[in-house]
């Protein structure tokens, strides 16, 4: 059975145990790293499990910043909760559970909650070939971006305007 909830604390470790399942160590986030955030946006965090195990999970927090930047990975305290933009650092699914609509499903409901709770829109960078992918949300492509080169990647920023 699969359920999705918003972070605990409690949550830091699968967390950070399916970021590095995810992304390449330049790029993942830490335990401490993931701590930092739930100290600051749990409510930002989307989990979803399969029984009681943690498959895939969104995240990020709300600034009233235009664009997403690599100080926003670093700085939880950023967070403003009545920021205009919903930022979306993380998009995480396992390995075994991928082209199941797990990303897919966790995506829709944070636009959903973001558009529900008055924001502007939804901000996030990725790499070329997601491009395409995200476009299906309706994000639309900004362009490379020159204030995240995160992990020493090219990142495309993306943003959905409500």
């Amino acid at each position: 059975m699969r359920t999705i909830r918003t972070a605990t604390l409690a949550d830091q470790d699968s967390i950070a145990a399916v970021e590095a399942e995810c992304f390449p160590p330049a790029e993942a986030a830490t335990a401490e790293q993931f701590s930092d955030r739930l100290k600051h946006y749990a409510d930002h965090f989307l989990l979803l499990f399969e029984d009681d195990r943690l498959i895939a999970f969104v995240d990020g927090f709300v600034t009233n910043e235009r664009d997403l930047t690599d100080a926003m990975y670093e700085n939880a305290a950023m967070h403003d909760e009545n920021g205009k933009w919903q930022m979306l650092f993380g998009v995480n699914t396992i390995p075994a559970f991928r082209r199941q609509g797990c990303a897919g499903e966790l995506i829709g409901w944070f636009i959903t909650i973001a558009k529900e709770q008055g924001r502007m829109g939804v901000v996030l960078t990725c790499k070329d070939k997601l491009i395409r992918y995200y476009e299906t949300f309706g994000f639309v492509n900004e362009g490379l971006t020159a204030k995240s080169t995160h992990g020493g990647a090219a990142w495309y920023q993306m943003r959905l305007r409500f």
